[in-house]
């Protein structure tokens, strides 16, 4: 029998302690998901990617009264990023998320789907991506879609058949 032991790194900081830059990518995402359309799940997430040009994407979740048709907000921010402007990579994306009340005391991690997408993204541009998950009293910073993903599917299972 053989074992496999899989660690991530997540570095773990407060608001403060963010660089300029990284604390207006997370007040984008912040504003975002004032632009959310919850009304089934009353859980608003917004998302900002910083594209290595310096221009700033941001999306929102969509929801649907037709499970699964709504979006989510990672998934919304990367396609608009990647549509229009395919030739540049996502240095830095963050992601925030609020109920009714406020956002939340715990950073919330991207669904499976959305995991995936960020897969894509990084393979597309062949750059890494770091991400920011924000909560009121921890930014958790993830340098890399691996940490996020590990022993993920991409490209290469397709052509080993």
């Amino acid at each position: 029998m053989k074992h496999i032991k899989l660690e991530i790194h997540i570095e773990v900081r407060r608001h403060d302690e963010l660089t300029e830059e990284e604390r207006q990518l997370v007040s984008a995402a912040c504003e975002a998901t004032k632009r959310s359309y919850a009304p089934y799940s009353h859980f608003s997430v917004g998302a900002a990617a910083l594209l290595e040009n310096g221009v700033v994407v941001t999306g929102s979740n969509q929801e649907n009264a037709a499970y699964p048709s709504g979006l989510c907000a990672e998934r919304t921010t990367l396609f608009y990023a990647n549509s229009q402007y395919p030739d540049q990579p996502v240095r830095t994306l963050a992601i925030a998320a609020r109920n009714e009340q406020d956002f939340l005391d715990t950073p919330i991690p991207p669904c499976g789907a959305c995991r995936q997408v960020l897969l894509e993204t990084e393979k597309r541009h062949g750059k890494p991506m770091r991400i920011l998950l924000y909560s009121k009293k921890d930014i958790y910073i993830v340098e890399g879609v691996a940490a996020l993903l590990p022993l993920s599917f991409d490209e290469g299972f397709l052509h080993s058949l």
